[in-house]
């Protein structure tokens, strides 16, 4: 399935990233909050960058999420090695598939990236030359997870 995204820039891929709070969908599930209270974003126009590990969210909206933090790491960035936060529990909804991950925290008003460890987590590939996303098949005769 080939999804067209919101591109504009010839190579640039932009997406509708819908990002929920894991842990409190677990806590409604176990009933201990009502279901309406579980967090959870959708965001326009997100970058899918190759040069990006993981998913990178604005401080903003890790608040808004309410996710809890799980380290501190250094990260290396244009700019040189720096100091950054990783959250955890991110539950990421992108074409229909959807996985939870770690996430890490932007300084300033940077926008939202997805980067290449969700992607390939969720079988999702790049098409730049056609400005779009691709889903690799998941069906029971052919599949992109291996266990070789």
């Amino acid at each position: 399935m080939r999804h067209k995204t919101q591109g504009n820039d010839v190579g640039k891929i932009l997406t509708r990233l819908t990002i929920t709070n894991r842990a409190d969908e677990i806590t409604a599930a176990r009933g201990y909050v009502p279901a309406d209270q579980i967090r959870s974003v959708t965001l326009e126009n997100v970058l899918v960058d190759t040069g990006a590990t993981m998913l990178c969210l604005p401080a903003k909206v890790i608040a808004q999420l309410g996710l809890e933090l799980l380290k501190e790491v250094d990260v290396g960035t244009a700019t040189g090695i720096g100091k950054a936060r990783i959250f955890q529990d991110a539950k990421i909804s992108l074409l229909g598939r959807e996985g939870t991950f770690e996430c890490l925290e932007l300084p300033g008003g940077q926008d939202p990236l997805l980067g290449v460890i969700p992607l390939e987590a969720l079988g999702i590939e790049l098409d730049l030359q056609n400005q779009q996303l691709v889903l690799l098949p998941i069906s029971s005769t052919q599949t992109y997870l291996t266990i070789l």
